[in-house]
């Protein structure tokens, strides 16, 4: 398997062979569909979170609760991606949206990773129409239960619980979607939007164990990476992988699921 994070020299040095994939995606509603049809990096295909990456959110679930494998293969093949490509996936927020598919993709045993730098790694002229790819033929895999954890492996104690939501949001201090504030007990905070550098370009290996250390993190140990709804938790994944820390675990329902059940106590504060 490729390694989880490659820059544009690498893609550039495959050619045709990796499929790029654009999955930008904004909390505050701006479409990325019109983004992507904006300027996308040349080739590029885009992948709608929402009805690709993403089943309908619902309190018992989180807001973006894992679709049905089905549907995550059609939307795939729809774009032309097939089981034989490579994908590398880029947005332009350094990649905390795109790892959502990249997490997903490596999780049932598939080629990805994410562009380091994503599209802004890519100085030349950008595209503003979609790639001629005819549909392929993408297997539907189950989601594999060792990569996943429930509201449950959360809460038990037993594992190392990062939170990949930005300090305030973790403190409790604002929460602007979800029905309450502050973050799961016992958890750390480990803004995902940390893992880069001002330019989106991932911090190095060392400076990156490091920050995983700084949290109770060391080589073997259980993580299970959440956020809002799922998604931007899986940067954090990529992250501890390329870092040589693990695979770790994702637990889909994040903050939205938890914060919906009243009867779960909720944490502020560091």
């Amino acid at each position: 398997m490729i390694d989880p994070v490659v820059d544009l020299g690498w893609v550039q040095q495959q050619g045709g062979a990796v499929v790029l994939a654009d999955v930008r995606w904004y909390l505050d509603g701006r479409s990325g569909r019109a983004a992507y049809e904006n300027g996308h990096l040349p080739g590029a295909v885009f992948v709608d979170l929402d009805k690709v990456l993403a089943a309908h959110g619902s309190p018992a679930e989180g807001r973006h609760p894992l679709p049905a494998p089905e549907v995550f293969a059609a939307g795939l093949a729809e774009v032309g991606i097939g089981d034989e490509h490579p994908v590398i996936a880029y947005d332009d927020t350094g990649g905390v949206i795109a790892a959502r598919l990249v997490w997903m993709l490596r999780a049932t045993g598939h080629d990805a990773a994410l562009l380091d730098g994503g599209l802004t790694a890519y100085t030349g002229a950008l595209e503003t129409a979609a790639p001629s790819r005819t549909r392929a033929n993408f297997t539907a895999r189950p989601w594999p239960e060792a990569r996943l954890a429930d509201i449950d492996d959360a809460t038990s104690g037993r594992s190392v619980v990062l939170d990949a939501r930005e300090l305030a949001r973790f403190r409790g201090d604002i929460e602007p979607v979800d029905p309450r504030a502050g973050h799961i007990p016992g958890a750390r905070s480990l803004p995902c939007r940390d893992n880069v550098d001002a330019s989106g370009r991932f911090l190095s290996v060392p400076e990156l164990r490091k920050r995983f250390e700084s949290v109770g993190v060391t080589d073997g140990a259980d993580v299970v990476s959440y956020c809002g709804s799922g998604v931007t938790a899986c940067h954090n994944l990529i992250a501890l992988e390329h870092a040589g820390l693990g695979a770790g675990r994702l637990y889909p329902g994040s903050w939205s699921q938890y914060s919906s059940d009243p009867g779960r106590p909720a944490a502020t504060g560091d």
